[in-house]
């Protein structure tokens, strides 16, 4: 039988200082951790993300890797059936994180990715992107056209290559790691990452002890550098099996608490 992992779980998503309209969407709760990050405008963009997170939130307690993937279908066909006012711009949503599943009943993390959301994994020596982006920078990164230094004032990096909905059929890349406590992950929209680099988010994720604090700060870093779109973070952490049975209820507590799907606008 699948010993469950003790969680505590944190997460915040912020408008930024631009944007009227939040398109981002935010599941945190057992057994999925996702932000979707929406895009087809102010008539499809946050209807295509809460689709994601909708039909991702009706998984049930460790789904198989085939759950999820057929979660995303469905999510899939909600999208492309929205009714988008500018026709040539079709609903879409990019999706980044966790799922909780069960592999010859050990626990594991299925990471799943689409688009330039993001996912990291942060453990005792060093944090790790995990997802690797969907964009046309990260392509011309790949193929050597462009030092990851120049990325950054690259003029189409925001431009999307894979993308759920959006009138096509790509899939998501999947990655399995085995639950091993002590680490912490940590899920974003583009509205981090496009505000701090891998070193200030490396810093935070391995300095501030608590998730909420985690959140709070990079949150707040994004939002004083600028905060020009949408910002949205999850921060999982795990803890390690050996710690005191008395800790792991006062978590399990504020995790009843914090372990709340959907949209979170500030």
């Amino acid at each position: 039988m699948t010993t469950q992992p003790t969680l505590t779980v944190a997460h915040c998503s912020n408008a930024g200082h631009r944007r009227s309209l939040n398109e981002d969407a935010v599941l945190a709760r057992t057994p999925v951790f996702i932000v979707a990050d929406g895009m087809g405008g102010h008539d499809a963009g946050d209807r295509a993300s809460s689709i994601a997170v909708e039909e991702m939130g009706k998984l049930g307690p460790y789904p198989q890797v085939e759950d999820v993937r057929d979660a995303l279908t469905r999510a899939r066909a909600g999208i492309d059936h929205l009714e988008v006012t500018n026709a040539r711009r079709a609903a879409g949503t990019t999706i980044s994180g966790l799922v909780l599943v069960q592999q010859a009943d050990q626990p594991y993390w299925l990471v799943l990715n689409l688009g330039d959301s993001r996912t990291y994994r942060a453990t005792k020596s060093e944090v790790t992107q995990i997802s690797v982006d969907h964009s046309e920078v990260q392509e011309m990164i790949e193929a050597g056209r462009l030092d990851v230094l120049d990325a950054q004032n690259y003029g189409r990096r925001h431009v999307i290559t894979r993308v759920l909905g959006g009138r096509t059929v790509e899939r998501p890349e999947y990655w399995l790691f085995p639950v091993q406590g002590p680490e912490r992950w940590m899920i974003c929209s583009d509205g981090l990452t496009e505000e701090l680099n891998d070193d200030v988010i490396a810093h935070i994720l391995r300095h501030e002890t608590f998730a909420q604090d985690a959140v709070n700060k990079l949150v707040e870093a994004a939002l004083e550098a600028g905060g020009r779109d949408n910002i949205s973070v999850i921060v999982v952490d795990v803890k390690d099996a050996d710690e005191s049975e008395d800790e792991e209820t006062i978590e399990e507590v504020i995790g009843d608490w914090r372990f709340q799907p959907g949209r979170v606008m500030s």
